[in-house]
């Protein structure tokens, strides 16, 4: 049987079989390779390879599968978002596999397919090219499988750019073996130094690849003369110390190549990357790189936050993610080890649960959710639209709930109405609707803009009551309210009034600062070298001096108010709409100066409120107790009871600190049974 490359399936899976054993893997990851596409096959009898190869080898086939069948190279990666989406398909190939070894037989079989894609037209070349190098190479430098990983690199570039690939390795001098060799020569001659100084270092050493030599020149714009590290060598030594010492003895045996040194031990990058990079004129007047670290910053530059492969590809952090990254390469070192490395893997799939997957759309593109996510999570996380119109879901070609939880590799379709809106139900939490936060926020998003008239009106009545029963008749400027508290416009105030978020009281007294009004010219009989008095209202432009409230309007905190300058009483403090202040003719407006009051209040403020109801017996004895127990001292009460109407009138004189007291006190005295009206008297 062939596939869809053309080739026999039984070659494919005998030459992928050969990549693995390559490095050196174990006989159930060989056998899984070699049974590669023998679950398609109708006549195959599963118990019976289940009992042969056992069931990680056959549950390893099944995942391979699933993976096959996602990443199919006839289909392209969709326009727009590339980046985003071949990370997320990277994410899918590491977290849809239940074993690790899953992940090294399809970067194997990928290699496989590159070798012999020469064969392919032109455009499957291509096509398979892209998704080689933006998907299975960084998969392999995120497993830290570089031999693989140079190799897909360089195919691709072989398919993708021909002209610049050709280019390079004719400028390369010899043949990969043969710098595969001066490598050696090197690090044989290294091992004789340290041996001779008393220095334990582990030597490994690689020549650049022409796809690392190609992106090099582009992001450098330069050629390939200024390439530095086409050959290079890496020293791991115990401590700082010997990296210095190292460093002494490799200068000593090659000329240093100048501006080509950075210590990073010394002066570390920003996500804590230590290492000496040097570059030297070596043997045969070759330019070589040498790279010296500890083995503990070694292992932080491999699988910590300074990891090479997160600062090639520039990913988002995902500390889950990142961590089974670090575990999977761990098994590859620990995969040579018979039983050791089978308890880790048990301990990998016990530890590493997966909490994100990835789906698809029907165009192919990867969207990433957090484990246990919905249809209709998915719906959201396309576009708010459709997650708001959504009305039932297909998933793989099958109608499913929109409660069901996703599973990775899945695609889905989203069917929508054309007048289709979120239903309640799904902010319950107990019906399993939505798994993201994203999504329900969202859905309330839209009730909340549906209810936005409703409480608009609730709001404006509400603010209305509020400054009739505490007779301001100066509207507040709801703009400036809005941007006090980071709304929009003027009409949020009362949406936010209607749904609670603001208080009707606090919006009906708001006032802004006053601006500093210019020195105000006082009356020379008053004295400005006395202490200053210690009110409630400040005097603009002098500060504090002696100040009254006016008995005919009994200003409160924050009323707006005005101070009149009397003769030798100091300033009287009116409320600006003051009966009084408005009949002023033009010589007494002269004497009114900008007041405004203090941030400290330690007195009580006399007001005046009246109370309209019906006369009933105990009415006076229910007032009297809410003002008890308000602590508010009581200074004048008058009552009239009109028997020919059943009614009742009542004024009272009460001491309180400020509107927001006097506020709740009027409110609860309107909540008494048969209370018609209640509202403050201003004279």
């Amino acid at each position: 049987m062939r596939l869809p490359s053309g080739e026999l399936r039984i070659r494919h899976a005998l030459s992928v079989a050969e990549v693995l054993a390559s490095m050196r893997l174990d006989r159930e990851t060989l056998a899984a390779a070699i049974l590669l596409g023998v679950l398609d096959d109708e006549a195959s009898d599963q118990e019976a390879l289940t009992a042969r190869f056992g069931e990680a080898t056959l549950r390893m086939v099944g995942d391979m599968a699933r993976i096959d069948a996602l990443t199919d190279f006839s289909r392209e990666i969709p326009a727009g978002d590339q980046e985003e989406h071949a990370e997320n398909l990277r994410r899918l190939l590491l977290g849809i596999a239940e074993d690790v070894r899953v992940v090294l037989v399809v970067v194997a079989e990928r290699l496989h397919l590159m070798r012999i894609a020469r064969d392919f037209p032109a455009e499957i070349q291509r096509r398979i090219a892209e998704q080689t190098r933006s998907i299975y190479a960084p998969l392999a430098n995120r497993l830290g499988i570089w031999q693989i990983k140079w190799e897909l690199e360089d195919l691709s570039l072989r398919f993708l750019e021909p002209e610049a690939y050709k280019r390079i390795a004719s400028q390369l001098d010899g043949r990969r073996s043969d710098r595969e060799s001066f490598i050696q020569d090197v690090i044989a001659l290294l091992e004789e130094k340290f041996k001779a100084a008393g220095i334990q270092a582990g030597i490994s050493g690689r020549p650049k690849h022409i796809y690392s030599i190609w992106r090099k020149m582009q992001r450098k714009a330069v050629d390939i003369e200024q390439i530095f590290d086409l050959r290079a060598v890496r020293v791991l030594v115990e401590d700082v110390a010997d990296c210095y010492a190292v460093l002494g003895i490799v200068h000593s045996l090659w000329r240093h190549i100048p501006g080509e040194f950075d210590d990073y031990i010394a002066t570390p990058k920003t996500n804590m990357y230590q290492s000496i990079h040097t570059a030297v004129i070596g043997p045969e007047d070759k330019t070589l790189e040498v790279q010296i670290r500890t083995h503990d910053m070694h292992h932080h530059s491999e699988l910590g936050v300074a990891a090479h492969w997160r600062y090639k590809e520039n990913t988002k952090h995902d500390e889950d993610f990142e961590r089974r990254i670090v575990w999977m390469r761990h098994w590859l070192e620990f995969k040579d080890g018979g039983e050791e490395a089978v308890g880790f893997l048990s301990q990998f799939d016990s530890e590493l649960e997966v909490t994100r997957i990835y789906v698809f759309t029907p165009q192919g593109k990867v969207v990433e959710l957090p484990k246990g996510a919905t249809a209709l999570d998915f719906a959201y996380a396309i576009h708010s639209d459709v997650g708001h119109s959504c009305k039932g879901a297909r998933v793989d070609g099958h109608i499913v709930q929109l409660t069901r939880p996703l599973c990775s590799g899945e695609t889905v379709e989203i069917f929508t109405a054309k007048n289709g809106s979120p239903s309640r139900d799904w902010l319950n939490p107990h019906l399993g609707y939505l798994h993201t936060s994203r999504a329900r926020g969202r859905v309330r998003q839209w009730f909340k803009q549906l209810d936005y008239e409703h409480h608009v009106e609730l709001g404006r009545a509400a603010l209305e009551r509020e400054m009739t029963r505490m007779s301001i008749s100066e509207r507040p400027d709801l703009e400036a309210v809005a941007a006090r508290h980071n709304l929009h416009k003027g009409e949020d105030v009362y949406a936010a009034i209607g749904r609670g978020e603001l208080s009707p009281v606090h919006i009906a007294n708001f006032s802004e600062p006053p601006k500093p009004p210019p020195r105000v010219a006082l009356p020379e009989e008053w004295s400005l070298n006395k202490p200053p008095a210690r009110g409630e209202v400040v005097v603009q432009g002098v500060g504090d001096l002696l100040t009254s409230m006016a008995r005919c309007c009994k200003p409160l905190p924050y009323d707006p108010i005005i101070g009149f300058v009397t003769r030798g009483r100091g300033v009287t403090v009116h409320r600006r709409d003051c009966a009084n202040i408005r009949s002023m003719n033009d010589q007494e407006q002269k004497r009114l100066v900008e007041v405004h009051w203090s941030e400290r209040h330690e007195t009580v403020y006399p007001v005046d409120f009246q109370v309209y109801a019906a006369d009933r017996k105990g009415l006076l004895r229910d007032i009297s107790s809410i003002l008890t127990n308000e602590e508010v001292d009581v200074i004048g009460v008058n009552t009239h009871s009109d028997r020919t109407q059943d009614r009742a009138t009542m004024r009272f004189t009460v001491e309180v600190t400020d509107m927001a007291q006097l506020s709740r006190l009027l409110l609860k005295v309107e909540q008494l049974p048969d209370v018609i009206e209640v509202y403050r008297l201003v004279d």
